[in-house]
């Protein structure tokens, strides 16, 4: 069976990223602009499931590729343990990352209008300032928001990640030969269950060229204080790096062990 070249890897995972932030960063406008309906018409589970419909689309779109890793936590941790070649992770970062600045640009000529009325507001990226900063970073009272740390955002970030790893590497060890039908479903539904169980901390990147290519984006469209401080850095990158490898190994420590084997054939 003839392989893909590198180039045709990294087109894969620049177009897998790229329709995973139309996608993603699409519903985050579609739900903070509220076009259509009311305000109350969207809620955080329009936005969890429009995630994972992305995802869902995206992994079945480059996953003929590469498996779809659109992903650098996934990358990284498929090097770290899984014997993806090194050489190949810078690549597919970068093609990860502008696959998801050229995504943030597509939503961008989607929602032009209504970003532009509404003073070009945080769609992009997770974490403080973003539309929905009050839900995971507002001014906690009794009646209002709690403000989650960048400590608590970035441990959330970790175990998110780490779900989203044990998600993809259980189902491919469960499904076998015929894993990859199933697998866009199953982690587009890994990622709204992790943004229903985890996501309020930090809005829930757990894939570190979803934060930064669209970050790249929006500040180059106006959009102010998208760098300001280090959440940027340690919540929705080094989060979602230490967490990637992280699900893999404790898979392999608490459950790979424990997978039943094919039993060698018998002598005649």
């Amino acid at each position: 069976m003839k392989k893909p070249t590198l180039t045709q890897e990294l087109m894969a995972e620049f177009f897998g990223t790229f329709l995973l932030i139309l996608g993603g960063d699409g519903v985050v406008a579609n739900v903070g602009l509220a076009p259509r309906l009311a305000p109350n018409g969207y809620d955080w589970n329009s936005i969890v499931w429009g995630w994972g419909l992305a995802v869902m689309i995206a992994v079945y779109v480059a996953g003929g590729v590469t498996g779809a890793h659109i992903n650098p936590a996934v990358t990284f941790a498929m090097a770290v343990k899984r014997d993806f070649p090194w050489g190949k992770v810078l690549p597919y970062f970068i093609a990860q990352i502008a696959g998801a600045f050229v995504g943030a640009l597509g939503v961008y000529l989607a929602y032009r209008d209504g970003l532009v009325a509404a003073g070009m507001p945080n769609v992009w990226c997770t974490g403080p300032g973003s539309v929905f900063g009050t839900a995971f970073w507002g001014g906690g009272t009794a009646s209002g928001p709690v403000a989650y740390s960048l400590l608590t955002a970035t441990i959330t970030e970790i175990l998110g990640t780490m779900m989203l790893l044990l998600g993809i590497v259980g189902w491919v060890d469960f499904g076998g030969e015929q894993a990859g039908w199933g697998l866009g479903l199953i982690v587009g539904l890994v990622v709204v269950g992790v943004g229903l169980v985890l996501g309020g901390p930090s809005g829930y990147a757990i894939n570190p060229a979803r934060d930064f290519g669209p970050r790249l984006f929006g500040t180059l469209v106006g959009t102010g204080g998208l760098f300001t401080g280090w959440y940027w850095l340690v919540a929705p990158i080094i989060g979602p790096l230490i967490g990637g490898p992280l699900g893999v190994i404790l898979y392999d420590i608490f459950i790979k062990p424990g997978l039943p084997t094919a039993e060698p054939a018998a002598a005649d």
